[in-house]
């Protein structure tokens, strides 16, 4: 596999200077911003991204101030409340997007972050305390013990909140195969753990966060 010096060269040749580049790279929240935030955030930005899953952001997006508003500001012990028949009162409710499977989603998420909050004391503290050499175990966790969050909507989910991870995209996932790190996307355990070494590696050469290792790597790969 490439090392990083690679990739960073590639980049720069890409946007024409190592300013110009850096200008695009993305930068992770501190530990200290993630804690800062409080629970009621998080649950509703696992919802937004549940609900943008397979769907055109910009309408999801449009929708959410109304989402706030039925779900409380999604408070999580209030809609960890939420009674099936409530959920299917919202069903006919059009300020929303009605899709019973994700709606049922979100008490079950508010489920999981309350659960959370009482190992850790709030969820921002949960994901700052996650090791980054180890984010593939946050997708699964997020994925097992969440509802609708396998796939790529765990790391989706963690980059809209801040928290430093690679993302599988399609130009990410070609680049991994064009350095023989795996051979397909990977969505086996095996596959996810060399992609994470391979990611460890590149870390370690540069001492980069995981979302700028991930745009570099995206930038090798030629349209």
């Amino acid at each position: 596999m490439r090392d990083f010096q690679w990739m960073l060269e590639y980049g720069i040749n890409r946007f024409g200077s190592l300013k110009a580049l850096e200008a695009r790279l993305p930068q992770p929240a501190t530990k200290t911003q993630l804690i800062s935030v409080p629970d009621d955030r998080y649950l509703s930005l696992i919802a937004l991204r549940v609900f943008r899953a397979g769907l055109r952001h910009s309408v999801v997006d449009a929708k959410w101030p109304n989402f706030e508003e039925v779900f409380w500001q999604f408070n999580p012990e209030k809609v960890v409340l939420l009674s099936a028949e409530h959920i299917e009162r919202l069903m006919q409710d059009t300020r929303i997007i009605r899709h019973l499977g994700k709606l049922k989603s979100v008490p079950r998420n508010a489920q999981m972050l309350l659960d959370i909050r009482h190992e850790f004391g709030s969820f921002g503290a949960f994901l700052a305390q996650w090791p980054e050499d180890d984010i593939v175990g946050l997708w699964r966790y997020l994925a097992k013990h969440g509802h609708q969050l396998g796939g790529l909507s765990a790391p989706r989910f963690l980059r809209m909140a801040g928290k430093d991870t690679f993302v599988l995209s399609d130009d990410v996932v070609a680049a991994l195969v064009a350095q023989d790190i795996v051979t397909k996307r990977p969505t086996s355990q095996r596959d996810l753990a060399l992609v994470q070494e391979a990611f460890n590696a590149w870390q370690a050469q540069s001492g980069r966060p995981l979302c700028q290792l991930s745009m570099l790597l995206a930038l090798t790969v030629n349209h």
